[in-house]
């Protein structure tokens, strides 16, 4: 048996082009099949007639066909029906050699497609049988019907078994088995092939879709093309995120060689299913002249090594580690290429037709800002936006349940004037911002990317104390991006056991890649932290998951933000790589003022400001806090005024201080309250 089929490139057009007329073989099968019954019934006939008795040796039986003079026409007639099977190029040869059968195999389901084809043959069957019910093939009657004698045709583990061709029924000790043929056998020969029915529901059509300028599909085909005509079955691993054109550039490669591509849910396959589906898949994909392309999260199960791999199988997944080898395959893994600018500026244009309305600045930053797959962008026109706006609130819904548990979307209610830092860290926050607007045209030019084949993403540091505007200056950069700003979860990432930090972080990196987003790794710290010496085994995987983490980092495409209070904790590899770093500061007397005067001014308005502002201006002198202290101090004083009934005062801001200054282990003194009560 070989260890491939090949191709059917044309058995799609020629069904399409003879569904509606038979093929004249079908005629020339069962006429064929008919007379060497006849003749062999003759045979049988002067069997009884001239001994009584059934000596039925094969050799006698050839002699007697030859010196027979009243079957000098049959056997002329089945010459010539034979030779003409062999020469003409036909339905049922052409199966056979699809499968590679050989000699006998060809005969056996040769005789058990014609009863298919003309059921009156069954009485003929019957007759050879020797039982009037018995209207099937059997191993015996094929065998002595094709001349083969007392030869073994039927294998239970060879070609026509294995693929299901034809199927031994099962019929008590002491009778003859019944050997019956697939329907899809006769539906293929006949040309009226259907989706095999244990397929329904698991299988479909892919469409053929035009394919992206930037997929290598020459490239693919010309390699495709040689491992085909040499014989080496090969599997190309698609790889990438839901939605990203897996399915398409298997649909436009299948289409190079004149076929279609079918998909198979692998998740729609139960284990118990899972051999006699596989082959029926690759059966049937054979027969029809299309390409099987795997999907699901089951592709790394065993596959089945039972019947032959067709030359060409696609399996698309998010992770090649996923997929399981099939032996006597070469596996080719191909990452599917994120669409270029360009690419996604048509898209935008062919996939969401009114966006032609809103100006070409207006989908050009559409197609900047969110580097969303052609999939993504397909649904946003399904969902029919009317303008630049709701199609940009639409990319960002698109991809915002990808994290999953791994991050948490934050608000971004805050722009500029809410940061109160100095001057030169604002200055740097403004550059970070700029850069990250801006990066996408920059990298894709050749220069960017010969110098920069890896770094293409933008990772900065926000260190400082606790409440110094870390976590704000996120929200500031992410708004002003128009970027969702996730804060991911170290509870979920962090494990204590071995390898599994690695693979929280792995699947971090894998779904923020499809994500249109901006990362914050709150306490980073923690998952940065400096490399110990191994002392143990503990050591050595810590140090492991962190080499793996600065892998991540360094080859991270998106934009993430690291918020640490304790710089000095993070391992200098990944400070050394970080492009932007941002000292942040406890606020100075006048930036404490000015954070003052506006969180009063925003909670209590600017007629209690007015009050109040003398005691601010010594408040800012007098305590040194952080802003995110005084916000909790002036909310904490709101809601003490209230419970006393009353509008706020100093008294109720001492209160608010006290209660932050607390949880430091300190307080506001008496001198402090007395000169605030002087200037209230």
């Amino acid at each position: 048996m070989s260890s491939t089929i090949a191709i059917d490139r044309a058995s799609g057009e020629r069904r399409g082009r003879d569904q509606h007329r038979e093929h004249p073989v079908l005629h020339l099968i069962v006429e064929l099949v008919t007379l060497r019954c006849r003749r062999r019934l003759v045979w049988i006939a002067q069997l009884h007639d001239t001994t009584g008795v059934s000596i039925d040796d094969p050799e006698r039986e050839y002699l007697f066909y030859a010196k027979h003079e009243q079957l000098a026409a049959t056997n002329a007639r089945v010459s010539e029906l034979e030779d003409r099977l062999a020469k003409t190029e036909d339905p049922f040869s052409e199966f056979a050699r699809l499968f590679r059968l050989d000699s006998n195999e060809f005969d056996l389901l040769l005789a058990c497609v014609a009863v298919e084809l003309e059921p009156a043959i069954g009485a003929l069957y019957a007759q050879l049988n020797g039982h009037p019910e018995r209207r099937y093939v059997t191993q015996a009657c094929a065998a002595r019907l094709f001349g083969h004698g007392h030869r073994q045709l039927w294998n239970p583990s060879g070609s026509l078994a294995i693929w299901g061709f034809i199927h031994a029924l099962n019929v008590g000790p002491g009778h003859a088995v019944p050997l019956i043929v697939d329907p899809q056998v006769v539906a293929r020969i006949r040309g009226q092939l259907g989706l095999d029915l244990e397929l329904v529901g698991c299988t479909e059509i892919i469409p053929v879709q035009r394919p992206l300028e930037g997929w290598p599909l020459a490239d693919l085909h010309e390699r495709t093309r040689r491992s085909v005509n040499a014989e080496l079955p090969l599997r190309l691993v698609l790889v990438g995120p839901q939605g990203c054109g897996r399915r398409s550039l298997a649909a436009s490669l299948a289409q190079r060689f004149g076929a279609s591509a079918i998909a198979i849910d692998t998740d729609d396959i139960t284990d118990e299913h899972w051999p006699e589906t596989y082959v029926r898949v690759v059966r049937f994909a054979a027969m029809a002249g299309l390409i099987p392309v795997w999907h699901g999260q089951r592709c790394g199960r065993r596959w089945p090594r039972s019947v032959p791999p067709g030359p060409l199988q696609f399996v698309i997944c998010e992770d090649a580690r996923s997929v399981s080898d099939l032996p006597g395959v070469v596996d080719q893994v191909v990452v599917m290429p994120t669409p270029a600018l360009d690419e996604r500026l048509g898209l935008w244009h062919r996939l969401v037709p009114s966006s032609v309305a809103w100006g070409e600045g207006a989908v050009e930053h559409l197609a900047a800002r969110h580097r969303l797959s052609v999939g993504d962008i397909a649904q946003i026109g399904q969902r029919l936006p009317v303008g630049a706006d709701e199609a940009a609130l639409m990319a960002r819904e698109q991809t915002r349940g990808r994290l999953g548990d791994l991050g948490r979307l934050m608000d971004c209610p805050f722009d500029w004037s809410d940061l109160i830092l100095a001057s030169g860290l604002r200055n740097s926050l403004e550059d970070f911002t700029f850069e990250a607007a801006e990066r996408v045209r920059f990298w894709e030019t050749p220069g960017a990317k010969r110098l920069f084949p890896r770094g293409t993403g933008l990772v900065g540091l926000l260190a400082g104390p606790p409440g110094t505007g870390k976590t704000m200056a996120a929200q500031v950069i992410a708004a002003e991006l128009e970027l969702d700003l996730f804060r991911i979860n170290l509870a979920t990432v962090i494990s204590k056991y071995i390898g599994e930090t690695a693979k929280n972080l792995d699947r971090i990196f894998a779904r923020a890649a499809r994500m249109n987003a901006v990362l914050l790794f709150d306490e980073a710290d923690a998952l940065f932290s400096k490399r110990t010496e191994v002392k143990d085994s503990h050591d050595r995987h810590a140090n492991t998951d962190t080499n793996y983490l600065l892998q991540l980092v360094e080859e991270y495409q998106g934009i993430a933000l690291l918020a640490s209070n304790k710089k000095n904790n993070i391992d200098p590899a990944f400070v050394r790589r970080i492009r932007y770093i941002f000292d942040f500061r406890k606020p100075d007397a006048a930036q404490r003022r000015t954070i003052w005067r506006r969180v009063l001014r925003e909670l209590v308005g600017a007629d209690i400001l007015r009050e109040v502002e003398p005691a601010v201006a010594v408040l800012c002198e007098a305590v040194e806090i952080s802003g995110a202290q005084i916000k909790n101090a002036v909310l904490a004083a709101v809601f003490i005024s209230r419970r006393r009934r009353r509008t706020l005062g100093i008294e109720d801001l001492m209160d608010g201080i006290d209660r932050e200054l607390g949880k430091e282990g300190r307080g506001l003194h008496d001198r402090e309250r007395e000169r605030l009560r002087r200037n209230a």
